[in-house]
Order: C-alpha cells, then sequence, then structure tokens
C-alpha cells in the first residue's frame, strides 16, 4: 500500500538576540534556547517592540529596537506585508499575480509598481542563473503542492505538461504601460522564491524611513534581515541551526551587521511518499526536487530580494557550480552543507563565521 506523509518544514536559523534569549510576542513560541528571564533582562536593558504575524504561508516575526522604536511602525508593517499579499501571491484570487496567470496567452494585465518590480527582478534572475531560478514554474509548483495536505508524486505525463509550460523568456514586461503578460495559456508565475524577500526590504526601507536603526526582521527561520547593529553598536549574533534537526540544536553562528541572511534546504518543506523523500525546491530542468547532493546552501548579503532568489538557484546548481557562481557575485558569500556533513564556506566567510557542531567537517573546494 502506499503510504504518504506531509511533514512540516524545520527552520534553519536560529536568531540570538541582544541579551540572550527571546520569545515571540504570540503564542509563546520559543525562538532559540535560553531562559524567559533573560527576555526580561533584555527588555529592561533595551526598549523594544516585538510582534509575531501570519502571513506569506509562514511565522513572521519583527523585532524594533532604540529610541526611534514605535509600536505604530508594527502596524503598519502589517499593513505594507498584507499589501503585498494582495500583489504577489500565486493562490490569493485577488493578487495581482493571480490575475495575471489566468489571463496567461490571452491579453496583458496591469499591475502595481511592487509587482512590477519584483517580476522584472525574477527575471533578471533567471536570466543569470541559465533558468534555474525561473519565477514562471507556477504549474510545476501546483503539481507538486508540496507543504500542503495532498502533495503527491504527479504523473510522467502530468510532469511533462507541467515542464512544457516552463519558459521565463515567454513573459511579456511593459514598463511604460506597466503590463505583464504571459504569451502562452496556462503558464503561471510563483514568487515564493523570491516574493518574502522583496516584502522583507520593503520592511527594512520603512524602518530606515523611520530612522529605526536597530531591528531584526524573521520570515520563518529561513530568512533574517539585520538591520543596522546591536542595542549598544555590536553586531547581531545568528545562531545556524542543523539542518537535520529540529529546532534547537546549533551548527554554529555569524556575526553581522545590515545583512540578510538566507537559508535553502531539503529540511524546510517536504513530503514522504512510499519511504521516499520529496523537497519543495523543484529543478525546472527534471520538474522533480532537486538532487544536487546539497542538503541546504546559507546566503548572506545586503539584499533580502537577492539572497531569496539566490539561495533557490544555487542550490539546484549544486556544490562546485554554485561556489563558483556565488564567489563571482559582489557583496555575497555563502556556505554549502553536503548530503555527506561536509560544510564548504566561500572566502568571505572564513573571518565572521564559526562553526561547533562536530558532527560536520569544514572542507576545502579543491
Amino acid at each position: 500500500m502506499m503510504k504518504r506523509k506531509w511533514i512540516a518544514g524545520t527552520l534553519v536559523i536560529l536568531l540570538i538576540a541582544a541579551g540572550g534569549a527571546a520569545f515571540f510576542a504570540r503564542g509563546n513560541l520559543p525562538f532559540l534556547s535560553g531562559s524567559g528571564q533573560e527576555a526580561k533582562a533584555e527588555s529592561k536593558e533595551t526598549a523594544f517592540y516585538s510582534e509575531t504575524y501570519i502571513i506569506f504561508d509562514t511565522v513572521v516575526n519583527v523585532k524594533l529596537y532604540g529610541e526611534h522604536a514605535k509600536p505604530s511602525q508594527l502596524e503598519d508593517i502589517k499593513h505594507l506585508m498584507e499589501d503585498m499579499d494582495q500583489k504577489l501571491s500565486r493562490t490569493l484570487e485577488t493578487s495581482e499575480i493571480y490575475k495575471v496567470n489566468q489571463a496567461a496567452g490571452k491579453q496583458a494585465v496591469q499591475v502595481s509598481q511592487d509587482t512590477f518590480d519584483v517580476v522584472q527582478k525574477a527575471l533578471d534572475y533567471a536570466v543569470s542563473t541559465g533558468g534555474l531560478y525561473d519565477p514562471t514554474v507556477g504549474p510545476l509548483v501546483s503539481l507538486w503542492n508540496i507543504g500542503n495536505e495532498g502533495a503527491h508524486v504527479p504523473s510522467k505525463p502530468e510532469l511533462n505538461k507541467a515542464i512544457q509550460l516552463i519558459g521565463f523568456k515567454d513573459v511579456e514586461m511593459n514598463r511604460e504601460e506597466r503590463t505583464i503578460k504571459l504569451l502562452r495559456p496556462s503558464m503561471a508565475l510563483d514568487l515564493g522564491g523570491i516574493g518574502k524577500g522583496y516584502a522583507a526590504d520593503r520592511i527594512a526601507a520603512y524602518l530606515k524611513s523611520q530612522q529605526v536603526d536597530s531591528a531584526m526582521i524573521n520570515l520563518g527561520g529561513s530568512s533574517i534581515i539585520a538591520l543596522g547593529s546591536k542595542p549598544g553598536g555590536q553586531s547581531w549574533n545568528i545562531g545556524l541551526q542543523d539542518p537535520d534537526q529540529t529546532r534547537g540544536k546549533a551548527l554554529g553562528n555569524v556575526h553581522i551587521k545590515n545583512k540578510t541572511v538566507d537559508a535553502s534546504g531539503v529540511y524546510e518543506r517536504f513530503f514522504i511518499e512510499n519511504g521516499v523523500k520529496y523537497h519543495h525546491i523543484l529543478d525546472p530542468r527534471t520538474g522533480f526536487p532537486s538532487r544536487s547532493g546539497l542538503k541546504s546552501v546559507t546566503l548572506i548579503c545586503d539584499s533580502a530580494t537577492d539572497a531569496d532568489a539566490l539561495s533557490t538557484a544555487v542550490f539546484i546548481m549544486g556544490l562546485d557550480e554554485g561556489m563558483k557562481y556565488i564567489e563571482k557575485q559582489s557583496g555575497v558569500e555563502a556556505f554549502f552543507i553536503t548530503e555527506d556533513n561536509k560544510i564548504y564556506e566561500t572566502s568571505g566567510l572564513k573571518e565572521q563565521i564559526r562553526f561547533t557542531n562536530p558532527e560536520y567537517t569544514v572542507k576545502t573546494l579543491d
């Protein structure tokens, strides 16, 4: 009998907040190891405001520090994310992307500047990665439905049909009219590999406009923006979780200021069918989850939008090609974890990252 099991994804990045441990504002969800007393001490030493939102099919936590932080900003951030969801969601029937997909092969659809910009950015990355990141994978994503009940391995005819609908070159962008058109019927955009990063960058830009110079924006544990530095000027200490374990076991840690940390891995979302694990990072060339020999890829760079798209593409590239690609990108660093528990890091990370888990070995790529 066929056995099918859906498993919720594990978070791969832990936040070590200023002063020690922290808890989500709602739901009493521990985000990292530590005691509640440490979290209370943090609030006495440094004024901060925190809120947790359920949006983009994930848990988003925002923490604001400093004299310019205000509770009203958390409400503004909520509205900003809701606006992004209304524009970029593939499944929300009122969203702009949904309307673009519905009009595939028929007509161009006028969209907001946000939607136009993020789709254009996605297409730029499709070009630079040779289509390994491709925003037109919507039919393939819908077919597998990974992360939702009913996820299953599609039939070969279904896969072939979905693959034939993928093609970033068949997206027509009109900057003057601010319209998007999918040239072939049944094509569909999916911005899951870039939309959350774009929203995170928008939140960061808003906070900077409010003169908030110390904040932490956490999107589901797999993408974190460390805005500025910790109160007092020190670097943020980001704990990196072992991708094989449930939340709480550290792989190591990295110290950053004004950077994004973004991870993609086989343990984020997956299901098991007939004893085989199928993760959510789909290779548009084969239609199947990528088999690049990697467990995870973690990027550190300036832009969450860039990190979101690049982490997906680089994971599909695999270790050798991925390392070469990242080394050519200005201001982007990464480390790769292979299926045999070896860690490979780009040259710029060696002075700012520390791996402490004895089950993993740091190696140099020959």
